[in-house]
């Protein structure tokens, strides 16, 4: 056989290969490891309660998978979103992601990942923003908050969980509707902010309502506002800022995604299995307990959903960029 006729064998059995290899890890998936699952934020905030719990139902749904959660912090989340993205593409790790965190990092300054390309599988919570203060904080309201910001301007403290996250961006909104200026402490997560609140050594803890939800049922903070369009169930004493006449919203949409490329024999049963496990009555009432916000939104709806918080996000940077 002629040289030229060997490499062209050759490259035509490479091709072949190259082809079958997809498939061939869809065979073998999920049975031959432990599937990976990436929590870009620390241990106990509300991104890592969610991943753990519908986890564990998950598992019940997807036959021979075992899932194992890791938490990868740093940078605002941008260190395991990256992670999440540069992962093979066989189905052994997944990720959980944050909108708008993840359209915000994206949006000003260039991260390992690009957000419209990782595989989308599920939206789980929406949970809105709120302000804590402590019990025994002097503002009962957000006219006396803005009375205090007023009198001086920059020196009350709000901490979020980093540049750009939901709770900084609706402190900027705070400050543009009240005519006002705070200062802004960025955290790395959700549980030093509240270490720090009850501590009394912030005195503004910007959070979403679900993760400071424990702090009110045991009376170590109040809520001045909560950011949805309405009340959410689990606060309903909570006022919004809109009630009180600032024009605020915000709040953090929590999914579930895989790096780019996953195979539709990997996709599709696992949109199929978040999905049974989101609809059953176990997790309802687990999630229930656990007082988070749910709105399941599956496969190419949530990656919709998750593309116009981009284009919100990348509109608001046009008129008033966050960075600091």
């Amino acid at each position: 056989m002629s040289p030229s006729r060997r490499g062209a064998l050759g490259l035509l059995a490479l091709t072949a290969a190259q082809a079958l290899a997809p498939a061939a890890r869809a065979a073998d998936w999920p049975n031959a490891r432990p599937i990976l699952v990436i929590v870009p934020f620390p241990a106990g905030g509300g991104v890592d309660v969610m991943t753990r719990v519908l986890m564990q139902h998950v598992q019940q749904h997807l036959p021979g998978a075992r899932f194992v959660v890791e938490n990868r912090v740093g940078a605002a989340g941008q260190l395991g979103f990256e992670a999440t993205f540069r992962a093979d593409p066989d189905g052994y790790t997944l990720g959980a992601i944050t909108t708008p965190a993840a359209n915000t990092i994206a949006i000003e300054r260039k991260p390992q990942y690009r957000i419209g390309e990782f595989t989308f599988l599920a939206n789980v919570v929406d949970d809105p923003g709120g302000f804590f203060v402590r019990p025994d904080a002097p503002w009962r309201n957000l006219e006396e908050l803005r009375a205090a910001a007023r009198q001086k301007p920059g020196e009350l403290a709000y901490g979020t969980a980093g540049v750009g996250s939901d709770d900084h961006l609706l402190g900027l909104a705070f400050e543009a509707a009240a005519d006002v200026r705070l200062s802004h402490i960025p955290y790395n997560g959700t549980p030093p902010i509240i270490t720090d609140l009850i501590g009394d050594r912030l005195a503004i803890g910007s959070l979403n309502m679900g993760e400071g939800f424990a702090l009110l049922k045991e009376g170590r903070a109040r809520a001045l506002a909560q950011g949805g369009t309405e009340r959410w169930p689990g606060t309903p004493d909570v006022p919004t800022f809109q009630e009180q006449g600032l024009d605020v919203t915000g709040g953090s949409a929590r999914g579930i995604v895989g790096p780019p490329g996953l195979p539709a024999a990997i996709r599709d049963p696992l949109v199929k299995a978040i999905g049974a496990a989101l609809d059953s009555a176990a997790f309802k009432a687990e999630a229930g307990k656990l007082n988070l916000p749910l709105r399941p939104i599956l496969g190419a709806e949530y990656k919709d959903f998750v593309m116009r918080n981009d284009a919100a996000a990348r509109a608001l940077w046009q008129r008033r960029p966050w960075r600091e």
